[in-house]
């Protein structure tokens, strides 16, 4: 690709990695100032309990030379924080515990003991835990966001529209989760991460990036469904377009050898708790969960201990958390009826009918081994130009190969959203299949920071920030919600108060 073309996309990067670091920076100096002003409403956080299995550090705590900054960190330790904070300070020690997976704790543990190692004695070891993870995850955030713009210019075919989406994902609602001791920026760097490089046609690492996806948060399984749609994509064109029925069933097992990769660190994990809580027990003695024909703990944990299941959340009480859940629910039920209303033939028959009705035999963009980089920078010159009353679409110009397919778009002009395409597909349903697990079975409060990765949100906000008239206004009401819920998360959450 030529210095020209390439230029301005990696300008357009370097302002996503500097608004990223800004958005990280001013929550943090919210949590600051919050801490300093309000007083907590929970002051408990500091308690540093032996762990059960080691009494190690007793000692540590005689040689700490700063206490108060090692105190003041530890403070900053609240909700699910702690449960992370522990795990990787004393192991998995009780049985809830198991509903919070490793990757988080495993990348704390491992920057506490080398990078942040020489602190140890300075603020004390649990502090340093605390600081490793916000350094983990602020740094995995602004690689999210990097990522998030990749994968956005891809799909949007549109450089400018994928700008302004990755500048709101930056300062999403659920921002105070991203710089807390939390697995959302993890989740959001795998997941972006795994999508970008499957669209680019590295489908291995993909498969590797969402199968560590899976070990930071239990719906990075979910991941595995882009993996299912490339393949029924690949598998419809080997037999209707190769006429290569051998070739289909290769893909078929290949793709679901891959789903299978995905699935692997979670049902390992889900074992490795069977082992230790239930193996060696008498029938007497385990417990309830270990008698089930499929012993899967972490289901019994959020049942058994958060209450989570479908439609138990429809209380009486909890109309205040359905209303604190209300903006990101509606925001994700706009953005599925816009592109269901805008592209029904796309989407009802999941990419394989053209928006005039006619069957397309060609693969799904998702199933490209590779799309060709200046695409999308050739795109920008074009994006400046006034929207036309219709737009066309050229030949599509294609080239099979084996198990190879590479296609290329060229597009005259665009009238409705650039978004608008078979590529929206799959994000679309996984966003669809997200929101309504959200509200019929999780605590619905949580859905603000459960939705926050999901790319259509902030695709469909941009396209309202880019339309006339009704439409940016409520694009600045977007702005408007994820500037409050930046401010009331960093004063609520960093106090200990109830948030989401």
């Amino acid at each position: 690709m030529s210095k020209t073309l390439e230029s301005p996309r990696n300008h357009q990067t370097l302002k996503i990695i500097k608004s990223a670091i800004t958005s990280r920076l001013l929550l943090l100096s919210l949590i600051l100032l919050w801490r300093t002003l309000i007083d907590p409403y929970d002051t408990s956080s500091p308690l540093d309990p032996n762990c059960l299995s080691t009494d190690d550090q007793q000692e540590e705590r005689h040689v700490i030379q700063v206490p108060r900054i090692g105190s003041a960190i530890e403070g900053s330790i609240v909700w699910d924080s702690v449960y992370f904070v522990r795990i990787a300070q004393c192991g998995y020690e009780y049985e809830q515990t198991y509903a919070f997976l490793p990757l988080l704790p495993a990348c704390v543990v491992l920057f506490s003991r080398t990078v942040l190692a020489p602190l140890v004695s300075v603020i004390g070891h649990r502090a340093v835990l605390a600081l490793a993870g916000y350094l983990v995850n602020n740094v995995a955030f602004v690689l999210a966001a990097v990522y998030f713009y990749r994968v956005s210019v891809i799909i949007l075919k549109d450089p400018e529209a994928a700008f302004q989406a990755s500048i709101l994902f930056c300062f999403n609602p659920a921002s105070i989760f991203y710089s807390s001791i939390y697995t959302e920026s993890l989740y959001a760097l795998l997941s972006l991460g795994g999508l970008y490089y499957l669209i680019s046609g590295a489908r291995n690492v993909a498969v590797l990036w969402f199968a560590l996806s899976g070990c930071a948060r239990s719906n990075g399984v979910l991941n595995a469904g882009y993996l299912c749609f490339q393949t029924m994509h690949q598998a419809y064109d080997a037999v209707f377009l190769q006429k290569r029925a051998y070739l289909a069933v290769k893909v078929l097992i290949v793709g679901a050898l891959r789903c299978i990769c995905i699935f692997i660190p979670f049902i390992a994990f889900q074992a490795y708790g069977y082992y230790n809580i239930c193996h060696g027990h008498s029938l007497d003695e385990m417990r309830p969960w270990c008698k089930a024909k499929i012993p899967l703990l972490y289901s019994y944990i959020q049942s058994h201990y958060w209450g989570v299941g479908f439609l138990r959340y429809f209380q009486l009480k909890q109309l205040p958390n359905f209303l604190l859940a209300s903006p990101i629910l509606s925001l994700a039920v706009c953005s599925v009826l816009h592109y269901v209303r805008s592209q029904p033939e796309i989407f009802f028959s999941l990419g394989f009918r053209a928006p005039n009705g006619e069957k397309r035999p060609t693969a799904s963009p998702l199933s490209l081994d590779r799309v060709p980089e200046s695409n999308s920078s050739d795109l920008k010159e074009k994006s400046s130009a006034k929207m036309q009353d219709k737009y066309t679409v050229r030949e599509r110009k294609q080239r099979i190969k084996g198990d190879n397919y590479v296609l290329l778009d060229e597009y005259d002009s665009l009238e409705k959203p650039r978004y608008l395409s078979t590529f929206i597909v799959p994000c679309t349903l996984h966003l669809l299949f997200m929101a309504a697990t959200a509200f019929f079975v999780m605590h619905v409060q949580v859905s603000t920071r459960f939705l926050s990765a999901s790319p259509p949100l902030y695709w469909f906000a941009s396209h309202l920030l880019i339309s006339p008239g009704t439409g940016k206004r409520w694009g600045y009401m977007i702005w408007t919600y994820s500037t409050a819920y930046i401010l009331l998360g960093s004063l609520l959450f960093s106090n200990f108060y109830p948030f989401t």
